[in-house]
């Protein structure tokens, strides 16, 4: 009887600690993400007021193809989306292609387009304005919809006969086949994604192969000074394409 109830008091004891060391970790971990935002706010507000030279000039030449990804809760809250919209259009970014994973973006497309006198999908062209922008809109049904289209015609060309030759499936078929379905649009230059989590929550893989990708927390804590530092470091870097031998 007092061995039982000694294994359950350590019992207990060990999940109290447990409970405590799992609060003090969530307690660090608050702290720092407190302490980092307030960082990133201090460093927004230098860049955004002129008091860090370096990000004033941005080579918007090179950022012909701008991809933004929200998350999808996030893309509910429009005025949100707007006034990001709002920001890069003041840089003078022209051609945005816009992603959510369930396709929330798509539904309030019309409010985008009339608001910044833009036509979906129109990717050239002379652009009348510095407020003018044009919109691609991407949802994660469009990438595996695309897919299953391309798969299905290179099984239609390679297997459906029976003498002709089965090649190993490279990116270059897969490529090829997309262009025949008119489904290959630009890849973005860069890739902003503002979620929670850091990765590209499902935007269309063969799209970001030359992608710079930049994660930039969560929208409702988007600040203006750092869309113009990551514009600026994409701008720096050097990019090589090529195989290796």
């Amino acid at each position: 009887m007092y061995a039982h109830l000694n294994v359950s008091f350590v019992t207990q004891s060990s999940n109290i600690m447990l409970f405590l060391l799992w609060h003090v970790v969530h307690l660090i971990i608050s702290v720092l993400y407190i302490v980092r935002e307030i960082f990133r706010a201090i460093e927004s507000y230098l860049i955004t007021n002129g008091y860090v030279n370096t990000y004033t000039n941005l080579n918007l030449g090179r950022v012909k193809y701008l991809g933004v990804v929200i998350d999808s809760d996030e893309a509910r809250n429009t005025s949100k989306v707007v006034e990001l919209l709002e920001w890069l259009s003041a840089l003078g970014v022209k051609k945005i292609c816009l992603y959510d994973r369930e396709g929330v973006l798509k539904k309030s497309k019309v409010v985008f387009m009339e608001r910044f006198g833009s036509t979906e999908n129109s990717v050239s062209g002379p652009l009348v304005s510095k407020k003018r922008m044009d919109f691609e809109f991407v949802s994660i049904t469009d990438g595996k919809e695309a897919v299953a289209k391309a798969a299905n015609l290179l099984f239609k060309k390679y297997y459906v006969d029976g003498d002709s030759e089965k090649p190993f499936f490279t990116e270059t078929h897969l490529t090829e086949a997309l262009k025949t379905l008119g489904a290959v649009e630009p890849d973005p230059d860069l890739l902003l994604i503002y979620g929670p989590v850091r990765c590209h929550l499902g935007f269309p893989a063969w799209r970001i192969r030359y992608t710079e990708i930049v994660h930039m927390g969560p929208l409702k804590y988007k600040k203006f000074g750092l869309i113009m530092k990551a514009i600026h470091k994409f701008t720096k870097v050097k990019q090589n394409y090529g195989t290796l031998s």
